[in-house]
């Protein structure tokens, strides 16, 4: 697994946050993006999820999370979908072929890097999806983690 230290640059992003199972994931993935196609936005990257805390910590109905796209253009959001402005920053990465559910180790690795090279981690894992689950089997999906540096 190839680990590397990025710049990020500024993002727009329609996001929802929400509080609760996992399993509303493909609804809220569906509601973000449909918005952002509803409004004719271009989207500049694959969609996200932000994980605040860990169902290894915490209930199900605890969990806390953001899901959301990046898109240039102009919008407001509607109804659940917000719109902010994630800042340019930098962070550890790395893309980890295989179930979504299996990220772990890749977290280790990245939290472990942070510490070995003097950075420090600031702010909550960033899993964007490179592929969709729709169309190739879940062995080859592609996710690149993130923490913020």
């Amino acid at each position: 697994m190839k680990i590397e230290v990025k710049n990020i640059e500024e993002t727009q992003v329609a996001y929802i946050s929400v509080t609760g199972s996992y399993e509303q994931l493909p609804e809220l993935f569906g509601e973000v993006v449909g918005y952002v196609m509803k409004e004719n936005l271009q989207i500049t990257e694959p969609p996200y999820g932000i994980y605040f805390n860990s169902p290894m910590e915490v209930p199900q109905e605890e969990l806390k999370y953001e899901v959301g796209i990046a898109f240039n253009g102009e919008a407001t959001g509607e109804g659940r979908v917000r719109i902010k402005k994630i800042p340019a920053h930098q962070a550890v990465s790395a893309v980890y072929k295989g179930p979504y559910g299996q990220t772990a180790q890749v977290y280790q690795a990245l939290i472990e890097f942070a510490m070995n090279n003097g950075y420090e981690i600031e702010g909550a894992v960033k899993e964007i999806y490179l592929t969709n689950p729709m169309e190739v089997d879940e062995s080859e999906l592609l996710t690149e983690v993130q923490f913020p540096l």
